[in-house]
Protein backbone atom coordinates (compact mmCIF):
# COMPACT_ATOMS: atom_id res chain seq x y z
CA UNK A 1 0.00 0.00 0.00
CA UNK A 2 1.13 3.48 -0.77
CA UNK A 3 2.56 5.82 1.88
CA UNK A 4 0.50 9.15 2.60
CA UNK A 5 2.36 12.40 3.01
CA UNK A 6 1.18 14.71 5.22
CA UNK A 7 3.63 17.61 4.99
CA UNK A 8 6.74 18.86 3.26
CA UNK A 9 9.04 17.50 5.46
CA UNK A 10 7.40 14.07 4.49
CA UNK A 11 7.52 14.32 0.92
CA UNK A 12 11.60 15.46 1.20
CA UNK A 13 12.41 12.06 3.00
CA UNK A 14 11.10 9.96 0.33
CA UNK A 15 12.61 7.16 -0.67
CA UNK A 16 11.54 7.79 -3.92
CA UNK A 17 14.48 8.38 -7.05
CA UNK A 18 13.98 11.79 -8.74
CA UNK A 19 13.00 11.37 -12.30
CA UNK A 20 15.69 12.96 -14.72
CA UNK A 21 14.37 13.81 -18.16
CA UNK A 22 16.91 12.15 -20.75
CA UNK A 23 17.98 14.04 -23.80
CA UNK A 24 16.93 12.42 -26.81
CA UNK A 25 19.50 10.05 -28.59
CA UNK A 26 20.43 10.68 -32.20
CA UNK A 27 20.82 7.87 -34.11
CA UNK A 28 22.83 6.91 -37.44
CA UNK A 29 20.05 6.79 -40.27
CA UNK A 30 21.59 5.12 -43.53
CA UNK A 31 19.71 3.81 -46.55
CA UNK A 32 21.25 0.52 -48.16
CA UNK A 33 23.76 2.16 -50.51
CA UNK A 34 25.35 4.02 -47.08
CA UNK A 35 24.07 7.41 -48.29
CA UNK A 36 22.74 9.79 -45.87
CA UNK A 37 18.97 11.62 -47.57
CA UNK A 38 17.30 15.06 -46.24
CA UNK A 39 15.46 17.28 -48.07
CA UNK A 40 16.07 20.97 -47.53
CA UNK A 41 13.66 23.76 -48.39
CA UNK A 42 14.26 27.37 -49.06
CA UNK A 43 11.46 30.09 -50.07
CA UNK A 44 9.25 27.75 -53.08
CA UNK A 45 12.62 26.14 -53.59
CA UNK A 46 13.12 22.23 -52.57
CA UNK A 47 16.35 19.95 -52.71
CA UNK A 48 16.84 16.48 -51.76
CA UNK A 49 20.23 15.82 -50.75
CA UNK A 50 21.80 12.71 -49.95
CA UNK A 51 25.68 12.60 -48.94
CA UNK A 52 27.91 9.84 -48.99
CA UNK A 53 31.59 9.30 -47.93
CA UNK A 54 33.86 10.67 -51.04
CA UNK A 55 36.23 12.96 -52.12
CA UNK A 56 34.48 16.26 -51.53
CA UNK A 57 32.67 16.00 -55.01
CA UNK A 58 29.45 18.44 -55.03
CA UNK A 59 26.53 17.58 -58.13
CA UNK A 60 23.56 19.52 -57.92
CA UNK A 61 21.03 18.34 -60.85
CA UNK A 62 23.91 16.34 -63.26
CA UNK A 63 26.51 19.74 -62.47
CA UNK A 64 29.10 20.50 -60.71
CA UNK A 65 28.07 22.97 -58.03
CA UNK A 66 30.49 25.42 -59.73
CA UNK A 67 28.86 25.82 -62.79
CA UNK A 68 25.57 25.68 -61.46
CA UNK A 69 25.62 28.55 -58.52
CA UNK A 70 27.94 30.23 -61.02
CA UNK A 71 27.87 32.90 -58.56
CA UNK A 72 30.81 33.10 -54.91
CA UNK A 73 28.67 34.11 -52.85
CA UNK A 74 25.73 31.49 -53.46
CA UNK A 75 29.26 28.56 -53.77
CA UNK A 76 30.18 30.02 -50.00
CA UNK A 77 26.15 29.81 -48.64
CA UNK A 78 25.93 25.91 -49.74
CA UNK A 79 29.65 24.71 -48.62
CA UNK A 80 28.97 26.36 -44.99
CA UNK A 81 28.11 23.33 -43.16
CA UNK A 82 30.61 20.91 -44.37
CA UNK A 83 33.58 23.74 -43.32
CA UNK A 84 31.83 24.32 -40.14
CA UNK A 85 31.66 20.62 -39.30
CA UNK A 86 35.68 20.43 -40.31
CA UNK A 87 34.29 17.76 -42.94
CA UNK A 88 35.62 19.39 -46.46
CA UNK A 89 36.49 16.88 -49.32
CA UNK A 90 35.43 13.95 -46.84
CA UNK A 91 31.88 13.82 -48.40
CA UNK A 92 30.39 13.69 -51.48
CA UNK A 93 27.16 15.14 -51.90
CA UNK A 94 24.65 14.70 -54.90
CA UNK A 95 21.63 16.97 -54.86
CA UNK A 96 18.45 17.66 -56.75
CA UNK A 97 16.45 21.10 -56.20
CA UNK A 98 13.60 22.63 -58.12
CA UNK A 99 11.55 25.41 -57.74
CA UNK A 100 12.09 29.10 -56.66
CA UNK A 101 15.59 31.06 -57.64
CA UNK A 102 18.85 30.75 -57.08
CA UNK A 103 19.59 32.15 -53.96
CA UNK A 104 16.54 29.55 -52.51
CA UNK A 105 17.89 27.22 -54.27
CA UNK A 106 21.33 27.73 -52.97
CA UNK A 107 19.45 28.16 -49.19
CA UNK A 108 17.62 25.09 -50.10
CA UNK A 109 20.90 23.25 -50.72
CA UNK A 110 22.60 23.93 -47.38
CA UNK A 111 19.16 23.08 -45.29
CA UNK A 112 19.41 19.53 -47.18
CA UNK A 113 22.99 19.27 -46.70
CA UNK A 114 23.04 20.36 -42.95
CA UNK A 115 20.37 17.71 -42.11
CA UNK A 116 21.96 14.96 -44.22
CA UNK A 117 25.10 15.12 -42.14
CA UNK A 118 23.18 15.35 -38.81
CA UNK A 119 22.08 12.21 -39.74
CA UNK A 120 24.99 10.56 -41.10
CA UNK A 121 27.10 11.75 -38.25
CA UNK A 122 24.62 12.44 -34.98
CA UNK A 123 27.36 14.17 -32.93
CA UNK A 124 27.68 16.87 -35.40
CA UNK A 125 24.24 18.08 -34.54
CA UNK A 126 25.40 20.99 -31.37
CA UNK A 127 28.15 22.00 -34.06
CA UNK A 128 25.31 22.46 -36.83
CA UNK A 129 22.68 23.98 -34.56
CA UNK A 130 24.85 26.71 -32.86
CA UNK A 131 25.49 27.77 -36.50
CA UNK A 132 21.72 27.64 -37.38
CA UNK A 133 22.26 25.40 -40.59
CA UNK A 134 19.39 22.96 -39.07
CA UNK A 135 16.48 25.88 -38.72
CA UNK A 136 14.87 26.31 -42.24
CA UNK A 137 14.07 29.64 -42.70
CA UNK A 138 10.50 29.87 -43.14
CA UNK A 139 10.39 33.90 -44.75
CA UNK A 140 8.21 33.48 -48.09
CA UNK A 141 7.10 36.11 -50.34
CA UNK A 142 4.05 37.86 -49.03
CA UNK A 143 0.90 37.62 -50.78
CA UNK A 144 -0.59 39.98 -53.25
CA UNK A 145 -3.81 41.39 -51.53
CA UNK A 146 -7.14 42.71 -53.11
CA UNK A 147 -7.15 46.25 -53.64
CA UNK A 148 -3.91 46.73 -53.59
CA UNK A 149 -0.93 47.20 -56.43
CA UNK A 150 1.31 44.28 -54.48
CA UNK A 151 1.53 42.75 -51.42
CA UNK A 152 1.51 46.31 -49.14
CA UNK A 153 1.68 48.66 -51.83
CA UNK A 154 -1.60 51.33 -52.59
CA UNK A 155 -2.19 52.52 -55.58
CA UNK A 156 -0.97 56.38 -56.37
CA UNK A 157 -3.58 58.96 -54.73
CA UNK A 158 -4.32 62.16 -55.86
CA UNK A 159 -6.61 64.83 -55.09
CA UNK A 160 -7.17 65.79 -58.80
Amino acid sequence: MAETINSLEDLGSSSAAPVVAASPVYVQKIDAQGRAYATGKRKNAIARVWIKPGNGKITINGKEFNAFFARPVLQMILQQPIIAAARKDQYDVVATVSGGGLSGQAGAVRHGISKALTDYEPELRAVLKKGGFLTRDSRVVERKKYGKAKARRSFQFSKR
